[in-house]
């Protein structure tokens, strides 16, 4: 014969598993979110702001600034042979050669690039050479330049291989600047090699 359980008992069974789904519901995460948007929408600000905290106190300190190099290469415009001279001097400057024969300085800055990471003399190229427009109506040699105001005077660059100097914004300008930064037939990107 089967067990008969008394019908007060199963009532009771019945009202607390009623009352524990109730809480259970009421206690859920979805239930939750549901009844508090705003707490919600402060707990994922905060929780964004504490990772990009994070991310940003992790990354290195050398890839955040900027480099600076102290010295820059320079080309001697009558042997075109590199020099290397302070960066922070404003071309052109004396070259080793002396001046050009209309009397002007014959350093201008040159931009020497490579492809591989360790370079000696003959992985080394020079990618244009870049100088101040004389010509220019508001060129300035004021050592009280920012380096925003520096890089708006208007330049002048050129290649080795084309002895005509071009504005850097015009159409030839932009050729010779994009032809460095373009990939080679490898595929390879040329960057930046520092005068050691």
């Amino acid at each position: 014969m089967p067990i008969r359980i008394p019908d007060w008992v199963r009532y009771e069974i019945l009202h607390f598993w009623e009352g524990f789904q109730h809480r259970t519901h009421k206690t859920s995460a979805r239930a939750w979110i549901n009844t508090n948007p705003r707490k919600v929408t402060a707990i994922t600000a905060v929780s964004v702001l504490l990772l990009l905290t994070t991310i940003v106190l992790l990354i290195p300190e050398e890839t955040m600034e900027k480099q600076n190099y102290e010295k820059a290469w320079f080309y001697d415009l009558n042997t075109g042979k590199l020099f290397v001279a302070n960066s922070k001097l404003s071309e052109p400057i004396k070259a080793p050669s002396g001046p050009l024969p209309n009397g002007e300085p014959a350093g201008v800055r040159a931009y020497v690039f490579t492809y591989v990471h360790d370079p000696n003399d003959s992985e080394r190229f020079i990618a244009f050479l870049e100088r101040p427009d004389p010509n220019a109506d508001h060129v300035s040699n004021s050592s009280h330049r920012s380096g925003a105001q520096l890089w708006s005077r208007p330049r002048l660059v050129r290649s080795l291989e084309d002895g005509q100097w071009v504005p850097a914004d015009s159409d030839k300008g932009q050729a010779i600047l994009k032809k460095v930064l373009s990939p080679n037939e490898k595929g390879e990107i040329a960057h930046y090699c520092p005068p050691e």
